[in-house]
């Protein structure tokens, strides 16, 4: 689930009439995002100044449909367990949905911060896609709703984390756990461009892990449709993962994903990334142009195949269907079927992630949320 955050200008949540605004709540809701560079998320910046934000229902139907106002009577009563993460664009709660006894996860995406950057077909794209798309390597949309201030998207909660602490706490992992995830990337990438979207945002630390340890593609954030023969121009995604045609600014379409791909294979094999992270796209770009990107010795013959087959600066020449993949030396005795890949667990650890940031004892219900975000401290909370 993309990470979505509030800049300086987001006006900061404020408490029901007649409680002081506690510490922790700014802190929570108003706490400075990472800074873009290497490892984060690049989207294409809005205008510098914030502008005027309409209010009441002008403000609303800025964002609907796609943006829900829930009825009060049919409101979800959720309740802040903790603090998950904090992304280029907005905080990432875990929440728990009393009504059905379930732990989600919630982005918080402030109203304002969407304007200021002028991200509001991408906001409205990202849920667009997540309602589109159902497989079972992707981390589907539960809801999404939004608040006076707010945007709220929810997604079910995976208490194992992502693919990225699991590989710098292993450094590599075999090739047969590569091969498995690697088909697993493959009929969601597939099944992705035949609905004409790309990701834009393949990496380590957008895939989930489930209990058994198979994949869960996360955060659509990046995400939109480009059907066949289209081309984008936008420069996003995160730089060491960028194709060179999305560094140089386009024009490029879905192969731009499977570079991504080949990135990511590099590292789970090889314990580090084909090029190291350069400050900005020009810096990247020179960097990737001047790279050989030879597979380390220790890699089979097939793999290093594999990826010298998605590593290619021509988008035209990069492996994308699914018979390319299926035919491969390094797939030999892989049944790219969705139901039998989940058949066994996968060999890695899978523990649960650190835990989330702990709230205070002393809870604020935000009247901000339109729905019950006090955390009761006198009941165990499932899962």
């Amino acid at each position: 689930m993309g990470a979505a955050s509030s800049g300086p200008g987001a006006a900061p949540a404020r408490p029901p009439q007649g409680r002081a605004v506690a510490p922790w709540v700014r802190a929570l809701l108003g706490r400075p995002g990472p800074v873009a560079g290497p490892g984060r998320a690049v989207a294409a910046r809005g205008p510098a100044e914030e502008p005027p934000v309409p209010g009441g229902p002008q403000l609303v139907s800025l964002f609907l449909p796609e943006f829900p106002v829930r009825p009060s009577a049919r409101q979800q009563q959720l309740k802040i367990l903790g603090f998950v993460a904090k992304g280029s664009f907005g905080t990432i709660l875990k929440v728990l949905d009393c009504r059905r006894e379930k732990i989600c996860a919630v982005k918080v995406v402030p109203k304002v911060e969407v304007l200021r950057r002028d991200t509001l077909k991408q906001c409205k794209e990202e849920v667009s896609i997540q309602r589109q798309v159902r497989h079972p390597f992707i981390h589907c949309l539960g809801d999404s709703w939004q608040g006076q201030r707010h945007l709220f998207i929810m997604c079910t909660y995976c208490s194992t984390g992502d693919l990225h602490a699991r590989w710098l706490a292993a450094g590599c992992f075999a090739e047969a756990t590569v091969r498995l995830f690697a088909a697993e990337l493959v009929l969601v990438l597939v099944y992705l461009h035949d609905l004409g979207i790309v990701h834009r945002d393949v990496k380590m630390e957008n895939i989930l892990l489930d209990e058994r340890g198979h994949l869960k593609l996360a955060d659509f954030g990046l995400s939109r449709h480009l059907a066949r023969g289209e081309r984008a121009r936008t420069i996003c995604g995160t730089l060491h993962y960028m194709a060179p045609e999305v560094l140089s600014g386009g024009p490029y379409g879905h192969a731009a994903d499977w570079w991504s791909l080949g990135v990511l294979l590099f590292a789970l094999a090889s314990g580090k990334f084909p090029v190291a992270p350069a400050p900005d796209h020009v810096a990247m770009l020179e960097c990737v142009n001047r790279s050989s990107y030879e597979s380390p010795g220790a890699l089979s013959p097939e793999l290093a195949r594999l990826l010298a087959e998605l590593l290619c600066r021509n988008p035209l020449r990069r492996l994308h269907y699914l018979h390319h993949f299926q035919g491969h030396p390094f797939f030999r005795g892989v049944a790219f079927d969705a139901e039998l890949l989940q058949k066994d667990p996968v060999d890695v650890d899978v523990a649960p992630r650190l835990a989330e940031e702990p709230l205070p004892e002393a809870a604020v219900t935000f009247d901000d949320f339109d729905c019950d975000l006090a955390v009761p401290l006198d009941r165990p909370w499932p899962g």
